[in-house]
C-alpha cells in the first residue's frame, strides 16, 4: 500500500513544469490513447451486442427456446407433455407443432420449404410470427380449409400472393394404380410474413396443425411441443430438468443446440474483436513506459536526494507507479464516461449524421437490420475498465524498477 510520500511525490510529478513540457505532452498523449481505446472497446462491443441481440431475437421469433419431441418424429401423448412442462416455473408458454420438409410448386416455380403446422390460438405463446405479418394473420388459418402462410421471400420465389394456390409435395409415397406417387395437396395462400431472417422468410411455410397432420398422415400425433422460457439463457438447464420430470423417453432440444455453430461464431468474433481493440490500449501503455523512462532520466538527481534522505528503493518504485497509475486511471475514467455516453446515444448520433449528410449506412433494401443497434452491457464495461487499468499498471513496473535501482552517488556525481 502506498504511503503519503509516494502519493504526494508521484502526483506532483504528473503536473507540468517549465523544463519538461515534452514529457507532459507524451503523458497527455498516453492518457488520450487509453481513453480512445476504452471508448472504442465499449462502443464496438455495444454495437456487436446490439447486432447479436437483434439476430437472436429474430431467430427466436420463429425458433423455440426449447422443444419436446419423440425420437421417431411422432409424439403421441403431447397433451401430457404440455401439462407437465407447464409445472416448471421457468416455462411461460407451450404450443404443439407438426414439422416436415416439403416442396412447394406454383406453375414452373419450385422451392423447398419447411412446412410447419401450428394452432393459431397457441402459437403466439411461443413465437412472434403473428406480429410480423405483412398480409393476413394467423387467425386466418382454419382447420380443414388447407390454408397456408408463406415467408415473404418464399412467396416472391413462387410468384404468389394472398388468394393464390400452391401445391405442397411431401416426401411420403402413396401407391396408386398408376404407380408410386408422392403425397401432395393444394393449399390457398392466406397470409405472408417477414421476420427479417432469410432462413425463415425464404424457407418456412405455416399451416394449421390438423391440416399438416392430415397431409403427413400423423393422425392425432404431432411432431413435438415448443416451449417459451422466461429466461432464454437458461434453456439448457431447463431442458435437463424437464428431461427428469417427464415420464418415458423424449427428445429435448433447445435453441443453443439448434444454432450452436452460428452463435459460437458470433461469440468467437466478439472475443477476437475485443483482443484486437485492446491493442489500442496496449499502444497507449507503451507510451506510458516511454513517458516514465524519460521522467526517471529527468529526475535522477531528485531520486538521489530522496534516497539520501532515507527513502527506500520500494518508496522510489511506488512514486513512479503512482504517476503511471494516475495517467492510466484518468484515461480509463474518461474512456468509460465517453464510451458509455456514445454507446447509449449511438443510434441517435448515427441517425443525425445520416440526416445531416443525406447518406444511408445500412440500406434497408440490402440489409435486414437497417439501423445500427447498441446494447450496452455493464459486464463488458467492468471487464474493459479493469483490464485497461491493469495493463497501464503493468506498464509502470519496468520504469519504476529502473528508478528504484538508481545509485545516489552516481546520480549526484556531476551535480
Amino acid at each position: 500500500m502506498f504511503r503519503p510520500l509516494e502519493l504526494y511525490v508521484g502526483l506532483r510529478y504528473t503536473r507540468a513544469k517549465r523544463r519538461n513540457h515534452f514529457i507532459s505532452f507524451i503523458s497527455l498523449i498516453s492518457m488520450l490513447g487509453i481513453m480512445l481505446g476504452v471508448v472504442a472497446l465499449i462502443t464496438v462491443l455495444s454495437v456487436m451486442n446490439g447486432f447479436h441481440k437483434e439476430v437472436r431475437e429474430r431467430i427466436l421469433g420463429m425458433a423455440s427456446h426449447a422443444s419436446i419431441s419423440a425420437y421417431d418424429g411422432k409424439l403421441q401423448d403431447w397433451q401430457q407433455a404440455m401439462e407437465l412442462s407447464r409445472e416448471h416455473p421457468r416455462v411461460i408458454g407451450q404450443a404443439p407443432f407438426v414439422e416436415a420438409q416439403t416442396m412447394l410448386t406454383n406453375g414452373g416455380n419450385v422451392s423447398g420449404a419447411m412446412l410447419r403446422g401450428v394452432l393459431p390460438d397457441l402459437e403466439p405463446n411461443v413465437s412472434d410470427v403473428g406480429d410480423n405479418m405483412v398480409a393476413g394473420s394467423l387467425a386466418d388459418l382454419r382447420e380443414g380449409e388447407f390454408e397456408i402462410i408463406l415467408g415473404k421471400e418464399l412467396a416472391l420465389a413462387l410468384g404468389v400472393g394472398v388468394g393464390d394456390r400452391v401445391t405442397v409435395v411431401t416426401p411420403q409415397i402413396r401407391v396408386t394404380p398408376a404407380g408410386a406417387m408422392p403425397r401432395l395437396k393444394r393449399f390457398t395462400v392466406s397470409g405472408i410474413f417477414e421476420v427479417g431472417m432469410g432462413e425463415y422468410d425464404r424457407g418456412v411455410a405455416i399451416t394449421h396443425l390438423r391440416d399438416a397432420a392430415v397431409l403427413l398422415k400423423l393422425g392425432e400425433n404431432v411432431t413435438g411441443v415448443r416451449l417459451k422460457l422466461d429466461d432464454l439463457f437458461l434453456a439448457p438447464r431447463v431442458s435437463r430438468e424437464l428431461a427428469d420430470m417427464l415420464p418415458g423417453v423424449y427428445r429435448l432440444s433447445d435453441w443453443t443446440l439448434q444454432h450452436r455453430n452460428f452463435f459460437s461464431a458470433l461469440h468467437t468474433e466478439k472475443r477476437m474483436m475485443s483482443l484486437i481493440l485492446f491493442l489500442i490500449v496496449a499502444v497507449a501503455a507503451f507510451n506510458i513506459v516511454s513517458t516514465l523512462v524519460m521522467v526517471v532520466t529527468d529526475k535522477q538527481s531528485d531520486i538521489a536526494i530522496l534516497r539520501t534522505l532515507g527513502a527506500s528503493p520500494r518508496s522510489i518504485m511506488g512514486i513512479f507507479m503512482v504517476q503511471g497509475a494516475t495517467i492510466g486511471m484518468i484515461g480509463t475514467i474518461l474512456g468509460i464516461v465517453g464510451g458509455i455516453a456514445l454507446a447509449l446515444n449511438l443510434e441517435k448520433i448515427v441517425a443525425g449524421i445520416e440526416e445531416l449528410f443525406n447518406v444511408t449506412f445500412l440500406d434497408p433494401n440490402v440489409y435486414y437490420i437497417s439501423k445500427l443497434p447498441s446494447d450496452l452491457q455493464w459486464s463488458d464495461v467492468g471487464t474493459i475498465s479493469i483490464s485497461a487499468f491493469v495493463i497501464t499498471l503493468v506498464a509502470t513496473l519496468y520504469p519504476a524498477w529502473r528508478a528504484a535501482r538508481t545509485q545516489p552517488a552516481e546520480a549526484l556525481r556531476y551535480e
